[in-house]
């Protein structure tokens, strides 16, 4: 993937880790003075406002994507009742204050190198795969679904998780069972149904879609449980759709970086997809209407006004 990230924040008391598309990691500084000075146990996750699209990470940047980001997950973690890797999230309680509102402090986990995918409805990848051989990561699907479609039940459908430029590969359950072991094969499948089915039900309550989400594990190493990890059932990692657009047949109208997609393929972008060329600078109006989109999902979902 090529990249345009802007420097690295500097945070005093923490010494910078790894970059993701979206993410910056820290650690604690040995010779730091904070609340988490030389500790081995704990990550700084920040989410920044870049923005990806289509194998690039893109010039321009969506104001305030990074704290929709992070408030949409924190909000969703205090939904669900399961473990997860949140430890702190204000300065009060030592996130640094350059990137409060945007960061949180959590567990390090022994991650699985696996993406957990859930699906409610055909669109996607697994749509593309559906149309050569009416499957799903192996899964067999009935004749006739179109885009946007509603399955009889949510599938499961890992993917074998990439390094940072590469896609993350689609794969059957059997061979997540080869690369995982067949107990936490069924412990990640089975969290991440559970996951998808209290979120899909509040998700509606909301007059919202959940097509698909995808969520992330690790093992905490202090105690050995399952625990969820990374963002949460957020516009980044999941399908919202309006459920009183929804109309299967065609591509849906979704809370994410649709109008981002949308302009770089159109006329206006100038930009050849095939070429392997950087995309050209967003205009102010899809920055607009983009960072309005991730506001709304973050506002109709949780019923509180974003600031």
């Amino acid at each position: 993937m090529s990249s345009a990230r802007n420097s690295v924040p500097v945070l005093p008391g923490w010494d910078h880790a790894y970059s993701g598309k979206v993410r910056e990691l820290y650690v604690p500084a040995a010779s730091g003075t904070g609340s988490y000075a030389g500790r081995t146990d704990v990550v700084l996750v920040v989410a920044s406002d870049r923005i990806s699209a289509y194998d690039f990470i893109l010039e321009s940047e969506i104001p305030d994507k990074g704290r929709v980001l992070t408030q949409l997950s924190l909000w969703w973690f205090r939904q669900l009742d399961i473990p997860h890797h949140v430890l702190a999230t204000t300065v009060e309680e030592g996130v640094p204050t350059e990137v409060a509102g945007r960061a949180m402090v959590c567990k390090k986990l022994d991650m699985f190198a696996i993406e957990c995918i859930a699906r409610g409805y055909l669109t996607g990848s697994g749509l593309l795969e559906y149309r050569i051989s009416q499957t799903v990561c192996s899964l067999p699907l009935p004749a006739g679904l179109s885009d946007g479609s509603r399955l009889d039940a949510p599938i499961f459908t890992p993917s074998a998780k990439a390094e940072v430029g590469t896609h993350d590969e689609n794969i059957s359950f059997e061979t997540m069972v080869a690369a995982v072991g067949d107990g936490s094969a069924r412990e990640l499948r089975a969290a991440t149904m559970e996951i998808y089915s209290r979120a899909e039900a509040i998700a509606r309550e909301r007059g919202i879609i959940l097509a698909d989400t995808k969520v992330e594990f690790g093992i905490d190493p202090a105690t050995g449980v399952l625990t969820l990890a990374d963002e949460v059932l957020t516009p980044d990692s999941s399908r919202f759709w309006d459920a009183q657009l929804w109309e299967p047949g065609r591509a849906q109208a979704s809370f994410d970086k649709q109008y981002v997609r949308d302009w770089l393929t159109g006329p206006e972008s100038g930009w050849d997809r095939t070429s392997n060329t950087p995309p050209p600078a967003l205009p102010k109006e899809v920055i607009d209407r983009t960072r309005a989109r991730y506001i709304e999902a973050y506002e109709r979902l949780t019923g509180e006004k974003f600031i």
